[in-house]
């Protein structure tokens, strides 16, 4: 009997030990683990269980030669003028038209430019006796810059917000009269949420430029920036951090290996002000770029950011472009002087001529540096890091004809501005899913592989978005496994309808937050908002692809994240 109790004895001893040991196990199995591992591990899990049913299938390769045109940006690569909206138009014969950057071309408070031309308009102004007004046509700079240095159109005038790309004009070749510096006064800064901008002047008793950029680079705080290619404020920062790091040669060594340091840290480059900004109230930035006249009229912005100059004033010049008649360059100079005259007041009132204490804290620099420097940044972007993409195109019935001729044109066409140095595959979906192109670094062979896949696609059949996207992601995962420090990217081309096969939204959705993979969607003939669904996920941008602005708006997606 007294052996059988010790035996009984160890027996349950062993089993509370076994337990507890369990316990601990179970309690410290996720210690040093974050929550966005935990969510990985689980995103992977659902990422297989739903890919074994999902059993995407493989294509055969079919190889297309490449061949690409010199010129970077053509004139046909453009979108027709009439796709950037009129917003005043010409009440006489005799009339200027004026192309003007969106903060003041628009409306609400986005409408100073626009008002102030109505009531030019209705003041009864003359040119040689006859009847003049204005015209006013809402362009971003840079579109505005590749419309007049390619001569597929030119303005009689030209404000865009700063000096910078009129000097971009000039290293093209396009000579620009200044009708004034300054129509309406603005500035460009950097906001910062309240808890990091407390902690930067705590740190280094400023929350500047420098600081910023330090902080940055050492990745105490998380930036983000608009397009430099495109974006007025995104090319001011771009030069202004250069010349940050040289304040004597912004293409120095020195000032491209602070570039690189500091790029490393970014997230993401903005297509746009508000990808940005959404970003941000989402939490996935600390800091962004923007102009004081958006900021102090958003109070979920002045609210809740604190706002730094930086840079170069953008104080909105008006200028006389080359092809301007004599009678356009007096009307431009007559309605400049009823802005001097009548426009403060309005102005004021819609946020502009704020800070008009700043002064710029760089030095001026040139229309060639400009292009140097633009070339730099798409060179460095990446640093080290490059992309991992899987384009998934969509091939269900609803894309049959002009779609889908326009998506495979315009991937084509696009091809060109992808880095070679980046990994790229392709997938495409109706019911069921296909592996066209197997990631692979893009060099020749891979973009003949692209294209021929691209070039070959046929329409058919149901809308598995959702099925497409995990494929896409899991071939993402994969090759970025292969590529250490690569950056994931996954592009759906699609008119933004889905039906609900092996995947819902919802579980899609989930996936690919677990895993951080943004996912950029472009769309033809599209329900936009649901393809904006999508790409909210993990903060990438969404494009509506009209049939003649496709390209372009690929190159510059393209151009600023591969």
């Amino acid at each position: 009997m007294g052996k059988k109790r010790v035996i009984v004895g160890l027996v349950v001893g062993l089993v509370v030990i076994s337990g507890l040991v369990f316990g601990i196990l179970s309690l410290t199995r996720n210690v040093g683990k974050t929550e966005r591992t935990i969510s990985t591990e689980t995103a992977q899990q659902r990422l297989d269980d739903m890919l074994r049913e999902i059993d995407p299938q493989t294509a055969q390769p079919i190889k297309s030669s490449v061949e690409y045109s010199q010129m970077e940006t053509t004139a046909e690569e453009l979108p027709e003028l009439n796709t950037n909206e009129v917003t005043v138009k010409a009440t006489t014969d005799a009339f200027a038209e004026i192309w003007a950057s969106p903060e003041k071309a628009g409306t609400g408070t986005d409408g100073w430019l626009r008002e102030m031309a109505e009531q030019f308009n209705k003041s009864g102004a003359t040119v040689g006796g006859k009847p003049a007004s204005v015209q006013v046509r809402n362009m971003s700079s840079g579109l505005g810059v590749d419309y007049i240095a390619t001569g597929k159109a030119t303005p009689a005038g030209y404000t865009p917000s700063n000096m910078l790309f009129v000097d971009l004009l000039g290293s093209r070749g396009i000579k620009c009269d200044v009708v004034r510096e300054r129509l309406v006064g603005n500035v460009a800064g950097i906001l910062l949420n309240k808890q990091h901008y407390d902690e930067l002047i705590k740190k280094h008793g400023s929350a500047d430029l420098k600081a910023v950029t330090e902080a940055v680079g050492a990745g105490e705080l998380t930036m983000g920036y608009t397009n430099p290619l495109t974006s007025s404020t995104g090319l001011n920062f771009l030069v202004s951090t250069l010349l940050r790091y040289d304040p004597n040669n912004p293409l120095s060594d020195k000032a491209v290996e602070g570039f690189r340091q500091f790029q490393s840290n970014v997230p993401f480059v903005a297509l746009t002000t508000v990808q940005m900004r959404d970003a941000a109230q989402r939490g996935a930035l600390d800091g962004f770029v923007t102009e004081w006249q958006l900021y102090t009229n958003d109070p979920s912005l002045s609210d809740n950011y604190v706002f730094t100059p930086f840079g170069y004033r953008h104080d909105n010049p008006l200028v006389a472009c080359p092809t301007a008649t004599s009678e356009q360059r007096e009307i431009l100079e007559q309605f400049a002087q009823y802005c001097d005259n009548n426009g403060k007041e309005l102005a004021d009132r819609y946020g502009f001529n704020g800070k008009d204490d700043y002064v710029s804290e760089v030095p001026a620099i040139g229309g060639d540096q400009l292009v140097k420097a633009q070339e730099l940044y798409k060179k460095n972007k990446d640093t080290d890091k490059p992309v991992v993409a899987v384009f998934v195109a969509d091939t269900s019935g609803s894309m049959s004809g002009t779609p889908l001729a326009e998506l495979q044109t315009s991937l084509v066409n696009s091809m060109r501005y992808i880095n070679p140095e980046n990994y790229v595959g392709l997938a495409s979906y109706s019911d069921t899913v296909t592996i066209d192109v197997p990631v692979a670094k893009f060099d020749l062979n891979q973009q003949s592989l692209f294209k021929g896949a691209v070039e070959n696609l046929r329409a058919g059949g149901g809308t598995a978005t959702f099925d497409a996207i995990l494929v896409a992601a899991d071939m993402v995962k994969k090759a970025a496994e292969e590529v250490p420090g690569s950056k994931p990217m996954i592009f759906v081309l699609s008119d933004g309808e889905s039906g609900e096969y092996v995947a819902s939204f919802n579980a899609m959705s989930e996936v690919v937050a677990g895993l951080r993979i943004p996912i950029y969607t472009i769309g033809y003939n599209a329900n936009i908002s649901a393809l904006q669904q999508i790409s909210s996920i993990n903060e990438a941008a969404s494009i509506d692809a009209s049939t003649d602005d496709v390209t372009y708006q690929l190159r510059n997606l393209f151009n600023a994240n591969m």
